[in-house]
């Protein structure tokens, strides 16, 4: 707002005025957390000069990616098809309308790095509509046909098999890089969607090779750079092979699915290493990333706190390590961080990315002493530089509480109380769900965008998504599960018959990402239909979705609800292979189809309740769910209308306090009283 370019939201008002005065639009995405995007706006959109040329010859709409997620997809599509570059910030130039003529990500004040200056692309920019207008449209035309045809597959030519999901795993598993974890070369994102689905390859069907990538991926990110050694939590992606030089924004889902990947893991192979990642994730979203009165989980924090700095904030040199460690600390840190003269940092060779060179077990068989002496000097150390650290000037925190984003950490938060034992996230994934429903919900058919801007920010209410009500339904699933609380489960059937009545595609299927306002006439690319199959990073819309109506079906016994997935996912079984590591939510949404459902009832309360709902808990699997009830739900209307029905199956035993039912499809197993039992009951369900 303090900038001299007169920008515009998003909105009416700046659409009207370009075709008013027959201006092209200067469209600039970018996002809170972007260190390029505070760049450009420092070099280029704070100048005088170019913010004159820019009033001059444009229309200015700012855009923040995070707040239109819908926006930006069109935009990075255009833009790659344009110019084969995507990304933030997303520079745009735009017809009167809205359709884009060029687009391209950053661009310099002045000539350099092989790209032109600003001002002469402006000008450009400007000269192409008023003298070759006629180009510029049919330019726009066929963008807006690549913006369609990027996300809105035919692909009804496959079959949905199992074989299909292995085909999506093994198109992965190709990229695996043995060495160091993770998938192709630098830079290097963590896919956590691939990384269940290997999990779940890995569990159902005993691939070693799968359960190799998804073990030592995540070994190899906890241990490199890219993980906050200091205050938990994982930094956006690597730069390089090793995971060690982060790209150091942090945000929420990357985090919230990371967390299920390291609870799943230790769920399934019982790892400690998996469950202390899993719970240092936790310390730093609860001590800050969250609104601890009323619920909520913030959006991100950034990288830097200025333009000459990358990443200070979280590396160490060698002399700021020794002024706050004692001799011993100092020397325990070098070797097992990796702490020295020469460091990571291009911008400050002294600067070093703490990561793990050695493990403690390595270093205490080399140093002949107890593992448990050198953890007691890795906390010590690790305590006196986190404090170091609080002192320095801290990166921003974007508070903006988006929707469906708290819904991915609810179920997070709730899946990680149950395999963990963590009452205290139980409790806070509950009380972020409530404000949700109360907030951003209207009870009814509308979920908005954002449940809450920070105090120092006010704007537009942006519309729903399909990835706000997909998330959202999931969440309140499992909030009933956590919960017994029936109010949940209707706000997971309200919200996903809402979710089919507003995007879903009855003519063509699968789900559209967007739906259209009452009265409301689609601004710029938005008219373009966008049908969501690739994980970017977040779970994808589709298969998102199709899980959702599958896990509630099982519940609800809804027909319809299965024969909407079921459609959703055909609909992409002839092209999902082809994106393998952009496809692993659509697998893990295939294999829930494909598989029958097992459902573990654990009835009643206590020690021996809670002891059969651990060993009803181990091992991860995509098509099982786990609930605990008390025994006066069991009521008429206590529980869900297919979960009661089942359960009319097989009565109480005489006399027993505690029982647990486990059903593999339709079909449930007599009761149960004992653990032996139990387990058997799992294992011949699979």
């Amino acid at each position: 707002m303090y900038q001299p370019v007169q920008w515009y939201a998003w909105g009416d008002e700046a659409f009207a005025r370009a075709q008013a005065e027959d201006k092209p639009i200067l469209l600039d995405i970018g996002a809170v957390w972007c260190h390029w995007c505070h760049v450009m706006d420092r070099e280029s959109y704070e100048d005088a000069e170019v913010a004159a040329v820019i009033n001059q010859n444009f229309v200015a709409i700012k855009v923040d990616r995070d707040e239109r997620p819908d926006v930006d997809a069109r935009y990075q599509a255009a833009a790659s098809a344009i110019s084969g570059q995507g990304g933030w910030p997303l520079t745009a130039f735009l017809t009167p309308d809205g359709r884009p003529y060029y687009g391209t990500t950053y661009i310099p004040r002045e000539e350099r790095y092989g790209r032109p200056g600003i001002v002469r692309v402006l000008e450009t920019m400007a000269q192409v509509w008023r003298a070759q207008r006629e180009e510029a449209l049919e330019t726009a035309t066929s963008v807006m046909a690549a913006i369609e045809q990027n996300e809105n597959f035919a692909g009804r030519s496959g079959e949905l098999t199992l074989a299909l999901v292995d085909r999506i795993a093994g198109a992965a598993l190709a990229r695996f890089d043995p060495r160091y974890g993770g998938f192709g070369s630098q830079p290097k994102f963590p896919h956590p969607a691939v990384l269940d689905l290997l999990l779940e390859m890995a569990m159902s069907r005993d691939n070693d090779q799968a359960r190799e990538a998804f073990a030592t991926t995540l070994e190899k990110m906890a241990r490199g750079g890219v993980y906050d050694h200091l205050a938990g939590g994982f930094h956006r992606y690597s730069v390089d092979e090793r995971w060690v030089v982060p790209h150091f924004e942090k945000m929420l889902y990357d985090n919230t699915e990371l967390l299920r990947n390291y609870v799943h893991g230790f769920q399934s192979v019982v790892r400690e290493e998996f469950q202390e990642t899993a719970r240092e994730i936790v310390y730093w979203l609860d001590s800050t990333m969250t609104d601890r009165e009323r619920g909520g989980f913030y959006a991100s924090q950034d990288a830097d706190v200025g333009l000459d700095d990358d990443g200070d904030y979280f590396t160490w040199t060698l002399e700021e390590a020794r002024a706050v460690l004692n001799g011993d600390e100092l020397a325990f840190a070098a070797a097992y961080w990796d702490i020295g003269e020469l460091g990571d940092m291009h911008h400050n060779p002294a600067k070093n990315v703490l990561h793990i060179k050695q493990t403690l077990a390595q270093m205490a068989a080399r140093a002949g002493k107890p593992e448990s002496e050198l953890r007691r000097l890795r906390d010590t150390a690790r305590y006196k530089l986190l404090a170091a650290r609080a002192k320095r000037p801290t990166p921003f925190i974007d508070k903006t509480i988006y929707t469906g984003w708290n819904a991915m950490a609810a179920t997070a938060y709730l899946e990680t109380a149950r395999v963990l034992r963590m009452d205290s996230a139980r409790d806070f994934a509950l009380q972020t769900l409530n404000r949700l429903l109360d907030e951003a919900w209207d009870g009814d058919a509308t979920l908005r965008h954002v449940v809450a801007y920070p105090q120092s920010q006010t704007g537009a209410a942006a519309p729903g998504t399909l990835d706000d009500y997909a998330f959202t339904v999931h969440a309140c699933i499992d909030a009933w599960f956590a919960s017994g609380k029936m109010n949940y489960y209707r706000a997971a059937v309200r919200l996903a018959d809402a979710m089919i009545a507003r995007f879903y595609d009855r003519v063509s299927g699968a789900f559209l990402d967007t739906a259209a306002s009452a009265g409301s006439v689609p601004l710029g690319a938005l008219t373009a239909r966008r049908k969501p199959l690739q994980d970017t990073p977040t779970p994808a819309g589709n298969p998102t979705a199709a899980a959702a109506l599958l896990r509630l079906e099982t519940l609800s016994g809804r027909r319809e609800y299965r024969e909407i997935a079921e459609d959703t996912l055909a609909s992409f079984a002839g092209v999902a292979e082809q994106f393998a590591l952009s496809a692993g939510s659509y697998g893990l949404a295939l294999e829930r189809l494909l598989l029958d459902p097992i459902q573990v009832v654990v009835v009643g309360s206590g020690p021996v309740a809670a002891r059969f709902e651990a060993l009803a808990v181990a091992r991860y699997a995509v098509n099982k769910t786990v609930m605990r009830i008390a025994p006066f739900r069991l009521e008429p209307g206590g529980i869900p209308e297919a979960l009661e029905e089942m359960l009319l199956q097989a009565p109480p035993p005489a006399g027993a306090e505690v029982w647990a039912l486990v059903c593999h499809g339709r079909t449930c197993l007599p009761p149960i009283t004992d653990d032996e039992a139990l387990l058997m009951a799992l294992e011949s369900a699979g």
